[in-house]
């Protein structure tokens, strides 16, 4: 099993034929705004996981799915019913003023489960920290909850590919109930800003890795660039690996584009 980060949440994990894309959202920085997933890697892949809205995690969600025709599973809090049809967060639109349809669209609530050809998906309760951004000398601060875009339909998956499996937090704060879900692999967030902000920090991804019990570690979501700012969501990644190699686990730390197979 390969596994391609593209920095934030975004992954590929690719078994054989099957290219499953996690969170194919936007680059943003300065000028250079493109996918974090390359436009001509879109019509390979066979399946594509949604997070939650965020931009960097849903932004080109429709338009991979159009040029791959590959079913979309994601969080039933991502979507809502009107006359019948499924429609999901515009991930382009502005707040909860847009909603679209998605074709092969598959919403799950926690602990739902589905089989789509050679992969299964199971639904994780995951919780997105309050954002805190610090502009010209004040701080924004916005919390997920009704009526509001940011973190909507926060979902973590646990998405198994023959013999092994990927788990998927997104920009998940600590929670104790993952005891024991033993993927192959975790992918979690390091760089949230202490105090259940925006998402788990080191010692709060140290915890959940004891309590998780994978057999191999990637950090993601810090250090990354967004608008003016070269990186936001600091995290160191040497601490965090020293961390996870005391709790007997192997940590793979994969800059953009960077792969290791498992």
């Amino acid at each position: 099993m390969k596994i391609t980060h593209y920095l934030y949440n975004t992954f590929q994990v690719e078994e054989g034929g099957t290219r499953v894309a996690i969170d194919p959202g936007q680059f943003f920085y300065l000028f250079d705004w493109r996918s974090l997933i390359p436009e001509e890697e879109w019509s390979t892949i066979s399946h594509i996981v949604i997070t939650h809205g965020d931009p960097d995690h849903h932004w080109q969600s429709d338009r991979v799915a159009e040029a791959s025709g590959a079913p979309v599973v994601c969080g039933i809090g991502l979507t809502k019913t009107e006359n019948g049809q499924t429609l999901v967060i515009d991930p382009r639109g502005k707040e909860l003023k847009s909603w679209i349809p998605f074709d092969n669209l598959h919403p799950l609530d926690v602990g739902d489960s589905i089989a789509l050809d050679d992969v299964t998906f199971e639904a994780v309760r995951t919780v997105h920290g309050p954002i805190e951004v610090s502009l010209l000398g004040f701080k924004i601060r916005k919390e997920p909850g009704p009526g509001e875009r940011t973190g909507l339909g926060a979902m973590g998956f646990k998405i198994r590919l023959g013999d092994k499996s990927v788990l998927n937090l997104g920009d998940s704060v600590f929670l104790p109930d993952w005891d024991g879900l033993r993927p192959t692999v975790l992918m979690i967030p390091i760089g949230g800003l202490g105090q259940n902000t925006w998402t788990m920090d080191v010692e709060d991804a140290l915890q959940a890795v004891e309590r998780i019990d994978p057999e191999v570690v990637i950090p993601c979501h810090y250090n990354v660039p967004f608008l003016w700012k070269r990186k936001i969501a600091i995290a160191d990644d040497a601490e965090f690996k020293r961390g996870v190699k005391a709790l007997g686990k192997k940590c793979c730390v994969l800059g953009a584009g960077g792969s290791v197979t498992v």
